[in-house]
């Protein structure tokens, strides 16, 4: 069964490896991990192997979203004042700005800080400027990919006309999925952002670029993962 969300796409960290950054306020060293996952258990199953690598550290702290509508959200101060470390660090998931109109989508993610206190007590407002800075630096630092529900698309072609045809409407801004080679002919597949529009535009755009000899045929949507 297909997820059912209000969200067409959002953005999530790039690959499967985590990305670290270090931040030192008096003395103190803040650790930074941003590391995609796709439910609770990889979360947390993330947050202990942190917390056994830095075994010694006095705080492991952490917040992760997942969920293409954000709708599952989890934080942790691990011991540091209530409301200092795990809330300020799910404020700067939340408010990460992820495309150039200011949106704000990034999901499928969990951030963990680990503190090794340095003998100078920050205070509350320091303890959340230091977790929020070190979460923000550290995303700084992180590739993304968009994370796109897209309508399937498939065009049917003549193997010589194939490749012309999968660079043309590649060129045309469609996202070309594969070409499928059989023995009566090729397959062409894209993906198109599911909007009425976007699926009428990539219609037009086969048929021209075919000169009338393709059409696209729908099938489900699925999620992709698109460079940004």
């Amino acid at each position: 069964m297909q997820e059912e969300t209000r969200a067409n796409r959002y953005l999530v960290p790039r690959g499967d490896e985590p990305y670290e950054s270090l931040l030192e306020i008096k003395r103190s060293e803040f650790i930074g991990h941003i590391k995609r996952v796709s439910t609770v258990e990889e979360a947390r199953a993330y947050i202990e192997s942190v917390r056994k690598t830095y075994h010694d550290a006095r705080h492991v702290c952490s917040a992760f979203i997942i969920g293409a509508d954000r709708d599952i959200q989890r934080s942790s101060d691990d011991g540091e004042p209530a409301g200092t470390a795990g809330v300020p660090m799910m404020q700067a998931l939340l408010a990460r700005q992820t495309r150039e109109d200011g949106t704000t989508d990034l999901s499928d993610v969990v951030a963990v800080v680990v503190r090794y206190f340095g003998g100078i007590k920050l205070g509350a407002g320091g303890l959340v400027r230091a977790y929020t800075d070190s979460v923000v630096q550290t995303l700084d630092g992180a590739l993304f990919d968009s994370r796109e529900r897209l309508r399937v698309g498939k065009v049917p072609s003549s193997h010589a006309d194939a490749g012309r045809l999968e660079n043309e409407i590649r060129a045309a801004g469609l996202n070309v999925l594969g070409t499928e080679y059989g023995a009566e002919g090729a397959t062409i597949s894209l993906g198109v952002f599911d909007r009425p529009e976007e699926l009428a535009r990539a219609e037009e755009l086969v048929v021209s670029l075919s000169s009338g000899a393709a059409s696209v045929t729908w099938g489900d949507t699925q999620w992709v993962d698109l460079p940004v």
